[in-house]
């Protein structure tokens, strides 16, 4: 998930700037199709090697954004924005979708396992768990943590590594398992004890806190819970818990911008190509699965899936960015 910037007030009120890094080409031809995406690196491998090897090759414009530029970009510009496809957060596009009816309805067959909208599908979902070294546990002679309240406990002080809201969208699956499970003020005061615990830990970057349980710096990070299996599995001194709060998820998805008569007809086929011929990569890096047929290790199937009670969107995310914001020490 790639991290947000910190200017998202400003953003949802449309203050933005266009910018990005451009993955193939440096132009629009006539018949190129512009794709808008957040997602992380190996999602934009995997969608890069789906359309390259399916007849798309030099026939799109890749570029990538962090989550709220995107966001704030969709909100503010509607049909006016350039892309013809994105990819990007779900409660981001179910806003936009909201706010300026601005996707077409999907033509290309996709059987996901529960019901999305018709105007987009997912290309990956994503949990959380808590990450934790096994040989700095046992070196600091720390319990395994069994729930994120546990994170809250002073023994682990200064052995905590979270990621910001105002940053990343990982820490948004915190957020939500400890609003779902203790209330907004409960949460609060969890969340207080949590961030006291963490201290300089709290990071900007959804892969922060990943990288110093790796690198020793502390002992138990929150994060996504695929990297920590995929470290866990590689050898690395890495476990993951999945926490009694559950691990909550966020789903990445496609969507085709209505340009009305203007509408690039190709950014459709693309879409399909993405989901039916992408998948396959996708789900070697985000394991959960989606479609029907797909399949997943035992090994990485979560032990407590929830899905927050409301509907996630820009809106429930600023509220739980403010929950945040007021648990920090001032």
């Amino acid at each position: 998930m790639k991290r947000w910037k910190r200017a998202t007030a400003a953003l949802m009120a449309g203050v933005i700037l266009a910018s990005g890094t451009l993955m193939a080409g440096c132009g629009k031809k006539n018949d190129q199709v512009i794709i808008y995406s957040n997602a992380d690196d190996e999602a934009m491998t995997a969608m890069k090697n789906a359309l390259d090897n399916n007849g798309f090759k030099d026939k799109y414009i890749l570029q990538s954004f962090g989550t709220s530029e995107l966001g704030g970009k969709l909100l503010a510009e509607g049909t006016n924005i350039e892309a013809d496809l994105v990819t990007m957060s779900s409660f981001y596009i179910d806003s936009a979708q909201q706010q300026n009816s601005m996707f077409k309805d999907l033509t290309f067959d996709h059987k996901t396992l529960t019901e999305y909208p018709s105007y987009y599908t997912p290309i990956t979902a994503q949990e959380g768990a808590i990450i934790v070294n096994t040989e700095l546990m046992k070196e600091k002679n720390l319990p395994m943590p069994k729930s994120l309240k546990d994170l809250a406990d002073p023994q682990y002080k200064d052995m905590v590594s979270v990621t910001d809201i105002m940053s990343s969208s990982t820490a948004w699956l915190l957020i939500q398992a400890l609003v779902s499970a203790y209330g907004e003020d409960g949460a609060k005061d969890v969340l207080t004890k949590i961030y006291e615990n963490a201290g300089p830990h709290i990071e900007d970057s959804g892969s922060g806190p990943i990288k110093k349980v790796r690198a020793g710096e502390v002992a138990i990070g929150f994060g996504l819970r695929h990297q920590a299996a995929a470290d866990k599995k590689s050898g690395l001194p890495i476990d993951f818990v999945d926490p009694e709060e559950g691990n909550f998820s966020l789903t990445e998805s496609a969507a085709v911008i209505d340009k009305g008569d203007k509408t690039n007809e190709m950014a459709m086929e693309m879409a399909d190509c993405i989901i039916n011929k992408g998948r396959a990569e996708l789900i070697k890096t985000y394991p959960i699965p989606i479609y029907e047929g797909e399949t997943a290790d035992s090994e990485n199937m979560s032990a407590n899936p929830k899905i927050f009670e409301e509907a996630l969107t820009v809106d429930v995310l600023k509220r739980h960015q403010e929950l945040s914001e007021g648990s920090k020490a001032k």
